[in-house]
Protein backbone atom coordinates (compact mmCIF):
# COMPACT_ATOMS: atom_id res chain seq x y z
CA UNK A 1 0.00 0.00 0.00
CA UNK A 2 1.31 3.46 -0.86
CA UNK A 3 0.24 6.89 0.22
CA UNK A 4 0.60 9.88 -2.12
CA UNK A 5 1.37 13.31 -0.75
CA UNK A 6 1.17 16.08 -3.32
CA UNK A 7 2.96 19.26 -2.36
CA UNK A 8 2.39 22.69 -3.83
CA UNK A 9 1.20 23.51 -7.32
CA UNK A 10 2.32 21.65 -10.40
CA UNK A 11 3.18 22.92 -13.82
CA UNK A 12 5.82 25.04 -15.45
CA UNK A 13 5.06 28.23 -13.52
CA UNK A 14 6.10 26.92 -10.09
CA UNK A 15 8.87 24.75 -11.52
CA UNK A 16 10.75 27.87 -12.59
CA UNK A 17 10.63 29.48 -9.13
CA UNK A 18 14.12 28.93 -7.75
CA UNK A 19 13.11 29.14 -4.11
CA UNK A 20 10.64 26.25 -4.22
CA UNK A 21 13.40 23.61 -4.15
CA UNK A 22 16.51 25.68 -3.36
CA UNK A 23 19.28 24.50 -1.05
CA UNK A 24 20.24 27.50 1.07
CA UNK A 25 23.40 27.58 3.18
CA UNK A 26 23.30 29.54 6.44
CA UNK A 27 26.46 31.55 7.03
CA UNK A 28 26.93 32.61 10.64
CA UNK A 29 29.26 35.42 9.66
CA UNK A 30 31.27 35.62 12.90
CA UNK A 31 32.29 31.98 12.57
CA UNK A 32 32.59 31.28 8.85
CA UNK A 33 35.91 32.79 7.75
CA UNK A 34 38.11 35.60 9.05
CA UNK A 35 39.39 37.73 6.18
CA UNK A 36 41.23 40.48 8.08
CA UNK A 37 43.01 38.50 10.79
CA UNK A 38 41.29 39.73 13.95
CA UNK A 39 39.90 36.32 14.92
CA UNK A 40 36.32 37.19 13.99
CA UNK A 41 34.61 36.11 10.78
CA UNK A 42 33.69 38.90 8.38
CA UNK A 43 32.29 39.67 4.94
CA UNK A 44 35.74 39.54 3.34
CA UNK A 45 36.12 36.04 4.73
CA UNK A 46 32.76 34.97 3.31
CA UNK A 47 33.73 36.41 -0.05
CA UNK A 48 36.96 34.40 -0.02
CA UNK A 49 35.02 31.14 0.41
CA UNK A 50 32.33 31.59 -2.26
CA UNK A 51 34.05 29.07 -4.52
CA UNK A 52 33.69 26.49 -1.74
CA UNK A 53 29.94 27.12 -1.54
CA UNK A 54 29.54 26.99 -5.31
CA UNK A 55 31.49 23.71 -5.46
CA UNK A 56 29.42 22.32 -2.58
CA UNK A 57 26.40 22.79 -4.81
CA UNK A 58 24.10 25.10 -2.86
CA UNK A 59 21.85 27.64 -4.57
CA UNK A 60 22.01 30.53 -2.11
CA UNK A 61 23.55 31.72 1.12
CA UNK A 62 21.77 33.31 4.04
CA UNK A 63 23.93 35.76 6.00
CA UNK A 64 23.22 36.37 9.69
CA UNK A 65 23.16 40.07 10.73
CA UNK A 66 26.29 42.06 9.89
CA UNK A 67 24.78 45.49 10.59
CA UNK A 68 26.13 48.08 13.03
CA UNK A 69 25.50 46.64 16.50
CA UNK A 70 26.81 46.73 20.08
CA UNK A 71 26.60 42.90 19.85
CA UNK A 72 24.56 42.37 23.01
CA UNK A 73 22.89 39.55 21.07
CA UNK A 74 25.65 39.09 18.48
CA UNK A 75 24.08 41.32 15.85
CA UNK A 76 20.38 40.72 16.46
CA UNK A 77 20.41 44.06 18.30
CA UNK A 78 20.72 46.42 15.33
CA UNK A 79 21.83 50.02 15.79
CA UNK A 80 21.91 50.91 12.06
CA UNK A 81 20.12 48.77 9.48
CA UNK A 82 21.80 50.49 6.54
CA UNK A 83 25.43 50.04 7.49
CA UNK A 84 27.92 47.28 8.22
CA UNK A 85 29.52 46.92 11.64
CA UNK A 86 33.26 47.61 11.40
CA UNK A 87 33.99 44.17 12.87
CA UNK A 88 32.46 42.66 9.70
CA UNK A 89 33.74 45.19 7.17
CA UNK A 90 32.06 47.99 5.23
CA UNK A 91 29.17 48.66 2.88
CA UNK A 92 31.66 48.32 0.03
CA UNK A 93 32.46 44.81 1.31
CA UNK A 94 28.75 43.95 1.38
CA UNK A 95 28.25 45.19 -2.17
CA UNK A 96 31.31 43.28 -3.42
CA UNK A 97 30.15 40.10 -1.67
CA UNK A 98 26.70 40.27 -3.29
CA UNK A 99 28.21 40.89 -6.72
CA UNK A 100 30.76 38.08 -6.33
CA UNK A 101 28.12 35.66 -5.09
CA UNK A 102 26.01 36.36 -8.17
CA UNK A 103 29.04 35.74 -10.39
CA UNK A 104 29.39 32.34 -8.71
CA UNK A 105 25.73 31.57 -9.41
CA UNK A 106 24.74 32.04 -5.76
CA UNK A 107 21.84 34.13 -4.50
CA UNK A 108 22.15 36.12 -1.26
CA UNK A 109 19.58 36.33 1.54
CA UNK A 110 20.17 38.69 4.46
CA UNK A 111 18.59 38.89 7.89
CA UNK A 112 16.18 41.66 8.81
CA UNK A 113 15.28 42.20 12.48
CA UNK A 114 11.93 44.05 12.68
CA UNK A 115 10.62 43.15 16.13
CA UNK A 116 13.18 45.20 18.03
CA UNK A 117 16.20 47.45 17.63
CA UNK A 118 19.32 47.93 19.71
CA UNK A 119 19.02 50.30 22.66
CA UNK A 120 21.81 52.21 20.88
CA UNK A 121 19.62 52.84 17.80
CA UNK A 122 19.12 56.56 17.22
CA UNK A 123 15.35 56.20 17.67
CA UNK A 124 15.69 54.67 21.12
CA UNK A 125 18.30 57.19 22.17
CA UNK A 126 15.89 59.95 21.10
CA UNK A 127 13.11 58.26 23.07
CA UNK A 128 15.23 58.17 26.22
CA UNK A 129 16.14 61.83 25.86
CA UNK A 130 12.61 62.99 25.08
CA UNK A 131 10.96 61.52 28.16
CA UNK A 132 7.49 60.17 29.01
CA UNK A 133 4.59 61.08 26.72
CA UNK A 134 6.83 62.26 23.87
CA UNK A 135 6.27 61.39 20.18
CA UNK A 136 9.72 59.78 20.16
CA UNK A 137 8.58 57.16 22.67
CA UNK A 138 5.62 56.20 20.51
CA UNK A 139 7.95 54.30 18.17
CA UNK A 140 8.51 51.78 20.99
CA UNK A 141 6.28 50.16 23.62
CA UNK A 142 6.51 52.34 26.72
CA UNK A 143 4.04 51.98 29.60
CA UNK A 144 3.57 53.08 33.18
CA UNK A 145 4.03 50.32 35.72
CA UNK A 146 1.53 48.73 38.04
CA UNK A 147 1.50 48.99 41.81
CA UNK A 148 1.10 51.99 44.06
CA UNK A 149 4.09 53.80 42.61
CA UNK A 150 4.39 52.05 39.26
CA UNK A 151 7.09 49.80 40.69
CA UNK A 152 5.69 46.62 39.09
CA UNK A 153 5.96 45.71 35.39
CA UNK A 154 2.93 46.68 33.26
CA UNK A 155 1.98 43.00 32.77
CA UNK A 156 3.25 39.47 33.43
CA UNK A 157 5.02 38.93 30.10
CA UNK A 158 8.35 37.12 30.29
CA UNK A 159 11.45 37.57 28.15
CA UNK A 160 12.47 34.75 25.83
CA UNK A 161 15.86 35.04 27.56
CA UNK A 162 14.31 34.73 31.04
CA UNK A 163 12.87 37.09 33.63
CA UNK A 164 10.37 39.92 33.06
CA UNK A 165 9.95 41.29 29.52
CA UNK A 166 10.07 44.86 30.84
CA UNK A 167 12.86 47.22 31.91
CA UNK A 168 12.21 50.30 34.06
CA UNK A 169 13.89 53.63 33.37
CA UNK A 170 14.91 56.19 35.99
CA UNK A 171 11.95 58.38 34.95
CA UNK A 172 9.58 55.61 36.08
CA UNK A 173 8.36 54.33 32.71
CA UNK A 174 8.89 50.76 31.54
CA UNK A 175 9.76 49.62 28.02
CA UNK A 176 8.95 46.24 26.51
CA UNK A 177 11.83 44.00 25.42
CA UNK A 178 10.84 40.43 24.71
CA UNK A 179 14.50 39.46 24.40
CA UNK A 180 17.51 41.14 26.08
CA UNK A 181 17.23 44.52 27.90
CA UNK A 182 19.32 45.96 25.06
CA UNK A 183 16.62 44.98 22.51
CA UNK A 184 13.58 47.26 22.96
CA UNK A 185 10.48 46.19 21.01
CA UNK A 186 9.23 48.48 18.28
CA UNK A 187 5.63 49.69 18.19
CA UNK A 188 4.27 48.46 14.86
CA UNK A 189 1.06 50.42 15.34
CA UNK A 190 3.10 53.53 14.55
CA UNK A 191 3.08 54.33 10.80
CA UNK A 192 6.65 55.63 10.93
CA UNK A 193 7.88 52.13 11.80
CA UNK A 194 6.23 50.72 8.67
CA UNK A 195 7.73 53.44 6.50
CA UNK A 196 11.19 52.98 7.96
CA UNK A 197 11.30 49.24 7.33
CA UNK A 198 10.00 49.58 3.81
CA UNK A 199 12.91 51.96 3.23
CA UNK A 200 15.36 49.48 4.81
CA UNK A 201 14.15 46.65 2.60
CA UNK A 202 14.45 48.83 -0.50
CA UNK A 203 17.99 49.82 0.49
CA UNK A 204 19.18 46.19 0.43
CA UNK A 205 17.05 45.15 -2.53
CA UNK A 206 18.56 48.01 -4.51
CA UNK A 207 21.99 46.69 -3.55
CA UNK A 208 21.03 43.37 -5.11
CA UNK A 209 20.05 40.98 -2.31
CA UNK A 210 17.71 38.19 -3.33
CA UNK A 211 15.60 38.11 -0.21
CA UNK A 212 15.28 38.40 3.55
CA UNK A 213 15.14 35.99 6.43
CA UNK A 214 12.74 37.72 8.80
CA UNK A 215 13.75 37.35 12.43
CA UNK A 216 10.82 36.79 14.82
CA UNK A 217 8.36 37.11 11.93
CA UNK A 218 5.59 36.12 14.35
CA UNK A 219 6.37 39.12 16.57
CA UNK A 220 5.94 42.85 15.94
CA UNK A 221 2.18 43.04 16.68
CA UNK A 222 0.98 42.66 20.27
CA UNK A 223 -2.56 41.97 21.50
CA UNK A 224 -4.62 45.09 22.15
CA UNK A 225 -4.32 46.25 25.74
CA UNK A 226 -1.24 44.06 26.37
CA UNK A 227 -3.19 41.52 28.50
CA UNK A 228 -1.54 39.21 31.02
CA UNK A 229 -0.65 35.69 29.92
CA UNK A 230 -1.66 34.25 33.27
CA UNK A 231 1.10 31.62 33.28
CA UNK A 232 4.80 31.48 34.09
CA UNK A 233 7.51 29.70 32.08
CA UNK A 234 6.04 31.34 28.99
CA UNK A 235 8.93 30.39 26.71
CA UNK A 236 7.54 26.84 26.68
CA UNK A 237 4.23 28.17 25.37
CA UNK A 238 5.76 29.70 22.24
CA UNK A 239 4.71 27.65 19.25
CA UNK A 240 2.38 25.51 21.36
CA UNK A 241 -0.21 27.90 22.85
CA UNK A 242 -1.74 31.27 22.09
CA UNK A 243 0.23 34.10 23.68
CA UNK A 244 -0.61 37.81 23.41
CA UNK A 245 2.85 38.91 22.28
CA UNK A 246 3.40 36.49 19.35
CA UNK A 247 1.46 35.30 16.28
CA UNK A 248 -1.17 38.02 16.39
CA UNK A 249 -3.30 38.41 13.26
CA UNK A 250 -1.93 41.89 12.59
CA UNK A 251 1.49 40.57 11.56
CA UNK A 252 0.02 39.27 8.32
CA UNK A 253 -0.79 42.71 6.95
CA UNK A 254 2.88 43.60 7.46
CA UNK A 255 3.99 40.52 5.55
CA UNK A 256 1.48 41.15 2.76
CA UNK A 257 2.87 44.66 2.33
CA UNK A 258 6.41 43.27 2.24
CA UNK A 259 5.38 40.66 -0.34
CA UNK A 260 4.05 43.40 -2.59
CA UNK A 261 7.38 45.18 -2.22
CA UNK A 262 9.37 42.02 -3.00
CA UNK A 263 7.20 41.30 -6.04
CA UNK A 264 7.89 44.79 -7.39
CA UNK A 265 11.54 43.79 -7.91
CA UNK A 266 12.72 41.47 -10.70
CA UNK A 267 14.21 38.03 -10.13
CA UNK A 268 11.91 36.36 -7.59
CA UNK A 269 13.13 38.09 -4.40
CA UNK A 270 11.88 36.14 -1.38
CA UNK A 271 10.85 36.48 2.24
CA UNK A 272 11.54 33.66 4.72
CA UNK A 273 9.71 33.63 8.04
CA UNK A 274 11.20 32.58 11.33
CA UNK A 275 7.75 31.93 12.72
CA UNK A 276 6.31 29.98 15.62
CA UNK A 277 2.57 29.32 15.68
CA UNK A 278 0.37 27.16 17.93
CA UNK A 279 -1.00 24.95 15.13
CA UNK A 280 -0.32 24.04 11.47
CA UNK A 281 -3.16 26.20 10.15
CA UNK A 282 -1.78 29.34 11.74
CA UNK A 283 1.76 28.55 10.56
CA UNK A 284 0.45 28.15 7.00
CA UNK A 285 -0.89 31.71 7.15
CA UNK A 286 2.67 33.04 6.86
CA UNK A 287 3.19 31.40 3.46
CA UNK A 288 -0.13 32.12 1.77
CA UNK A 289 0.28 33.14 -1.88
CA UNK A 290 0.17 36.85 -1.00
CA UNK A 291 2.50 36.64 2.02
CA UNK A 292 5.98 35.19 2.49
CA UNK A 293 7.57 32.51 0.33
CA UNK A 294 8.86 30.16 3.02
CA UNK A 295 8.67 29.51 6.77
CA UNK A 296 11.17 27.48 8.75
CA UNK A 297 10.06 23.99 9.74
CA UNK A 298 11.09 23.71 13.37
CA UNK A 299 9.03 20.56 13.94
CA UNK A 300 11.36 18.65 11.63
CA UNK A 301 14.43 20.12 13.37
CA UNK A 302 13.09 19.04 16.77
CA UNK A 303 12.17 15.49 15.73
CA UNK A 304 14.05 12.74 17.62
CA UNK A 305 15.78 9.89 15.76
CA UNK A 306 12.64 7.80 15.42
CA UNK A 307 11.03 6.50 12.22
CA UNK A 308 7.42 6.96 13.25
CA UNK A 309 8.05 10.51 14.46
CA UNK A 310 9.86 11.48 11.26
CA UNK A 311 7.12 10.03 9.10
CA UNK A 312 4.45 11.91 11.06
CA UNK A 313 6.38 15.20 10.98
CA UNK A 314 7.08 14.90 7.25
CA UNK A 315 3.43 14.09 6.48
CA UNK A 316 2.13 16.97 8.60
CA UNK A 317 4.71 19.40 7.24
CA UNK A 318 3.81 18.66 3.64
CA UNK A 319 0.11 18.92 4.44
CA UNK A 320 0.57 22.26 6.25
CA UNK A 321 2.45 23.87 3.36
CA UNK A 322 0.19 22.20 0.83
CA UNK A 323 -2.86 23.92 2.31
CA UNK A 324 -1.67 27.16 0.74
CA UNK A 325 0.40 25.80 -2.15
CA UNK A 326 3.72 26.69 -0.52
CA UNK A 327 6.94 24.63 -0.51
CA UNK A 328 7.98 22.97 2.72
CA UNK A 329 11.36 23.82 4.22
CA UNK A 330 13.63 21.32 5.95
CA UNK A 331 16.35 22.19 8.43
CA UNK A 332 18.39 20.06 10.85
CA UNK A 333 20.45 22.72 12.65
CA UNK A 334 20.94 26.47 12.92
CA UNK A 335 22.72 29.05 15.07
CA UNK A 336 20.13 28.77 17.87
CA UNK A 337 20.13 25.03 18.63
CA UNK A 338 22.58 22.27 19.48
CA UNK A 339 24.10 20.74 16.37
CA UNK A 340 22.15 17.70 15.24
CA UNK A 341 25.16 15.36 15.31
CA UNK A 342 25.22 15.86 19.08
CA UNK A 343 21.44 15.72 19.43
CA UNK A 344 21.45 12.42 17.56
CA UNK A 345 23.88 10.77 19.98
CA UNK A 346 27.31 12.36 19.38
CA UNK A 347 30.41 10.36 18.48
CA UNK A 348 30.19 7.62 15.86
CA UNK A 349 26.46 7.16 16.45
CA UNK A 350 25.80 10.83 15.85
CA UNK A 351 27.96 10.82 12.73
CA UNK A 352 26.18 7.77 11.25
CA UNK A 353 22.80 9.34 11.91
CA UNK A 354 23.93 12.72 10.53
CA UNK A 355 25.02 11.09 7.28
CA UNK A 356 21.66 9.35 6.99
CA UNK A 357 19.76 12.52 7.94
CA UNK A 358 21.52 14.40 5.13
CA UNK A 359 20.18 12.00 2.50
CA UNK A 360 16.74 11.97 4.11
CA UNK A 361 16.52 15.76 4.20
CA UNK A 362 17.94 16.43 0.76
CA UNK A 363 15.48 14.10 -0.92
CA UNK A 364 12.29 15.57 0.55
CA UNK A 365 10.01 17.87 -1.48
CA UNK A 366 10.71 21.57 -1.04
CA UNK A 367 13.65 23.69 0.04
CA UNK A 368 16.49 22.67 2.36
CA UNK A 369 18.55 24.87 4.68
CA UNK A 370 22.05 23.75 5.68
CA UNK A 371 23.82 25.26 8.67
CA UNK A 372 27.51 25.92 8.15
CA UNK A 373 29.63 23.01 9.31
CA UNK A 374 26.92 20.37 9.20
CA UNK A 375 28.43 19.19 5.92
CA UNK A 376 31.64 18.61 7.92
CA UNK A 377 29.87 16.61 10.63
CA UNK A 378 30.76 19.14 13.31
CA UNK A 379 29.54 18.32 16.82
CA UNK A 380 28.35 20.77 19.44
CA UNK A 381 31.28 22.07 21.50
CA UNK A 382 30.18 21.36 25.06
CA UNK A 383 33.34 22.29 26.98
CA UNK A 384 33.98 25.92 26.06
CA UNK A 385 35.77 27.77 28.87
CA UNK A 386 33.43 29.85 31.02
CA UNK A 387 35.09 33.13 30.07
CA UNK A 388 33.99 32.69 26.45
CA UNK A 389 30.29 32.06 27.19
CA UNK A 390 28.48 35.33 26.46
CA UNK A 391 25.18 34.25 24.90
CA UNK A 392 22.33 36.20 26.58
CA UNK A 393 20.11 33.11 26.38
CA UNK A 394 22.21 31.62 29.19
CA UNK A 395 20.45 34.05 31.52
CA UNK A 396 17.40 31.82 31.22
CA UNK A 397 19.28 28.58 31.77
CA UNK A 398 23.07 28.07 31.74
CA UNK A 399 22.53 24.86 29.76
CA UNK A 400 20.61 26.73 27.03
CA UNK A 401 23.59 28.69 25.76
CA UNK A 402 24.08 28.75 21.98
CA UNK A 403 27.84 29.34 21.96
CA UNK A 404 28.66 25.68 21.29
CA UNK A 405 27.04 25.64 17.84
CA UNK A 406 28.73 28.93 16.87
CA UNK A 407 32.37 27.84 17.14
CA UNK A 408 34.28 28.76 13.94
CA UNK A 409 34.46 26.08 11.26
CA UNK A 410 37.80 24.44 10.33
CA UNK A 411 39.15 24.94 6.82
CA UNK A 412 42.63 23.41 7.05
CA UNK A 413 44.60 20.97 9.19
CA UNK A 414 46.79 23.61 10.82
CA UNK A 415 46.30 24.53 14.48
CA UNK A 416 45.34 26.59 16.42
CA UNK A 417 42.43 27.86 14.31
CA UNK A 418 42.53 25.44 11.36
CA UNK A 419 42.62 28.04 8.61
CA UNK A 420 39.67 30.03 9.95
CA UNK A 421 41.89 33.10 10.36
CA UNK A 422 45.14 34.31 8.82
CA UNK A 423 48.53 32.71 9.64
CA UNK A 424 50.06 34.15 12.79
CA UNK A 425 46.73 34.82 14.49
CA UNK A 426 46.66 32.88 17.74
CA UNK A 427 43.03 33.07 18.83
CA UNK A 428 39.60 32.98 17.22
CA UNK A 429 36.67 34.67 18.96
CA UNK A 430 35.59 31.25 20.25
CA UNK A 431 38.31 28.62 20.73
CA UNK A 432 38.27 25.63 18.38
CA UNK A 433 38.78 22.07 19.69
CA UNK A 434 42.28 20.71 19.08
CA UNK A 435 40.69 17.53 17.69
CA UNK A 436 39.05 19.28 14.73
CA UNK A 437 41.90 18.89 12.22
CA UNK A 438 40.43 15.68 10.68
CA UNK A 439 37.05 17.45 10.38
CA UNK A 440 38.48 20.32 8.31
CA UNK A 441 37.47 20.98 4.72
CA UNK A 442 41.02 20.23 3.61
CA UNK A 443 41.07 16.83 5.35
CA UNK A 444 37.63 15.80 4.18
CA UNK A 445 38.21 16.69 0.54
CA UNK A 446 41.08 14.17 0.59
CA UNK A 447 38.80 11.45 1.98
CA UNK A 448 36.34 9.97 -0.53
CA UNK A 449 34.28 8.53 2.34
CA UNK A 450 33.90 11.79 4.30
CA UNK A 451 30.57 13.38 5.11
CA UNK A 452 31.63 16.46 3.11
CA UNK A 453 32.06 14.32 0.00
CA UNK A 454 28.65 12.74 0.72
CA UNK A 455 26.99 16.18 0.85
CA UNK A 456 28.70 17.27 -2.37
CA UNK A 457 27.58 14.15 -4.21
CA UNK A 458 24.03 14.36 -2.81
CA UNK A 459 23.72 17.96 -3.95
CA UNK A 460 25.06 17.05 -7.38
CA UNK A 461 22.49 14.26 -7.78
CA UNK A 462 19.74 16.51 -6.47
CA UNK A 463 20.57 19.18 -9.08
CA UNK A 464 20.70 16.72 -11.95
CA UNK A 465 17.56 14.72 -11.24
CA UNK A 466 14.11 15.88 -12.22
CA UNK A 467 12.63 13.65 -9.49
CA UNK A 468 13.27 16.46 -7.06
CA UNK A 469 11.73 19.93 -7.19
CA UNK A 470 7.99 19.88 -6.70
CA UNK A 471 7.55 16.16 -7.44
CA UNK A 472 5.22 14.58 -4.87
CA UNK A 473 6.30 12.13 -2.18
CA UNK A 474 4.74 8.68 -2.06
CA UNK A 475 5.20 6.62 1.08
CA UNK A 476 6.23 3.01 0.50
CA UNK A 477 5.77 0.03 2.80
CA UNK A 478 8.86 -0.71 4.88
CA UNK A 479 9.76 -2.63 8.06
CA UNK A 480 9.23 -1.16 11.51
CA UNK A 481 11.89 1.37 12.42
CA UNK A 482 12.44 2.38 8.80
CA UNK A 483 10.88 4.82 6.34
CA UNK A 484 10.74 4.58 2.56
CA UNK A 485 9.32 6.82 -0.13
CA UNK A 486 9.52 7.53 -3.82
CA UNK A 487 9.76 10.84 -5.63
CA UNK A 488 8.67 11.30 -9.21
CA UNK A 489 9.65 8.64 -11.72
CA UNK A 490 12.50 6.36 -10.87
CA UNK A 491 13.72 7.53 -7.44
CA UNK A 492 13.31 6.09 -3.94
CA UNK A 493 14.86 6.72 -0.54
CA UNK A 494 15.07 4.20 2.31
CA UNK A 495 16.19 5.10 5.82
CA UNK A 496 16.94 2.61 8.59
CA UNK A 497 16.61 4.47 11.88
CA UNK A 498 17.26 1.39 14.03
CA UNK A 499 20.52 0.26 15.55
CA UNK A 500 20.34 -3.09 13.76
CA UNK A 501 20.59 -4.20 10.11
CA UNK A 502 17.24 -4.45 8.33
CA UNK A 503 16.44 -6.43 5.18
CA UNK A 504 14.14 -5.14 2.43
CA UNK A 505 13.39 -6.15 -1.15
CA UNK A 506 15.85 -4.38 -3.46
CA UNK A 507 14.10 -1.20 -4.68
CA UNK A 508 16.48 -0.70 -7.61
CA UNK A 509 20.08 0.34 -8.27
CA UNK A 510 22.02 2.19 -5.55
CA UNK A 511 22.50 5.85 -6.47
CA UNK A 512 24.07 7.04 -3.23
CA UNK A 513 24.31 5.66 0.30
CA UNK A 514 25.39 6.95 3.69
CA UNK A 515 26.55 3.35 4.28
CA UNK A 516 26.61 0.99 1.31
CA UNK A 517 23.92 -1.71 1.67
CA UNK A 518 24.69 -5.38 1.10
CA UNK A 519 22.66 -6.53 -1.91
CA UNK A 520 22.19 -10.19 -2.88
CA UNK A 521 19.42 -12.37 -4.34
CA UNK A 522 16.97 -9.50 -4.57
CA UNK A 523 17.40 -8.49 -0.91
CA UNK A 524 19.09 -5.35 0.40
CA UNK A 525 20.55 -5.41 3.89
CA UNK A 526 20.44 -1.85 5.23
CA UNK A 527 23.11 -0.95 7.77
CA UNK A 528 22.06 0.51 11.14
CA UNK A 529 21.32 4.25 11.06
CA UNK A 530 21.75 4.54 7.31
CA UNK A 531 20.00 5.96 4.25
CA UNK A 532 20.13 4.92 0.61
CA UNK A 533 19.02 6.64 -2.59
CA UNK A 534 17.82 4.20 -5.25
CA UNK A 535 17.35 4.41 -9.01
CA UNK A 536 14.09 2.60 -9.77
CA UNK A 537 12.94 1.21 -13.07
CA UNK A 538 10.23 3.36 -14.63
CA UNK A 539 6.78 1.83 -14.19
Amino acid sequence: MTELIQVGHTGETTATRWWRDAVIYQVYVRSFADGNGDGVGDLLGVRSRLRYLADLGVDALWLTPFYTSPMADFGYDVADYRDVDPIFGSLADARALIEDAHRHGLRVIVDVVPNHTSDQHVWFQQALAAGPGSPERERYVFRRGRGENGELPPNDWESVFGGPAWTRLPDGEWYLRLFAPEQPDLNWEHPEVHTEFESILRFWLDMGVDGFRIDVAHGMVKAEGLPDVGHSDQVRMIGADVVPFFDQDGVHEIHRAWRRLLDSYPGERIGVAEAWAPNPERLANYVRPDELHQAFNFHFLNAPWDASVFRTVITESLATAGMVGAPTTWVLSNHDVKRHLTRYGDGETGLRRSRAAALLTLSLPGSTYLYQGEELGLPEVLDLPEEFLRDPQRLRNPDDGRDGCRVPIPWADVEPHFGFSLPGIEESWLPMPASWGPLSVQSQLRDPGSILRLYREALRVRRERRAFGDAPLTWLDSPEGTIAYSRGDGFACTVNLTGEPVEIPVPGRVLLASVEPAVADGVARLAPDSAVWWERDAA
